[in-house]
């Protein structure tokens, strides 16, 4: 049983080489589809990887405030309820984190609303 853990491991970190590699080997030695080897590969990283796991949580990050800065610093100081100082701080010193841990939907909600007045805005 730890040779089959081992060997299951030993598939889960092969590179995209190593089973380019060894798609081949299996259809010129064993007559096995590269198909059948690249759904085995795929289907590895995958269930092994906790790194696979869809992202539930996002940070709303200011690149720049583009060309209309004032329309910027007003909705951001709306969006996130700051002081219009503390809101012009964080335009002024972007890229910075406007809101963090939001949910995708909040998250799309803020960027095109950031967006819209002239930001340049990308999701974390």
């Amino acid at each position: 049983m730890a040779d089959l853990k081992d060997f299951a491991e030993q598939l889960v970190n092969l590179t995209v080489k190593e089973v380019n590699e060894l798609a081949t080997i299996l259809k010129d030695e064993y007559g096995i589809e590269p198909a059948a080897a690249a759904a085995v590969a795929v289907a590895g990283p995958a269930a092994g990887g906790e790194a696979e796991e869809a992202q539930t949580e996002f940070d709303v990050i200011l690149k720049a405030a583009g060309g209309s800065k004032l329309a910027v610093v007003k909705l951001v100081k709306e969006l996130t309820g700051l002081g219009l100082k503390e809101a012009k701080g964080l335009v002024d010193d972007a890229p910075s984190a406007i809101k963090e841990a939001v949910s995708k939907d909040e998250a799309e909600a803020l960027k095109a609303s950031l967006e819209e007045a002239g930001a340049e805005v990308e999701l974390k």
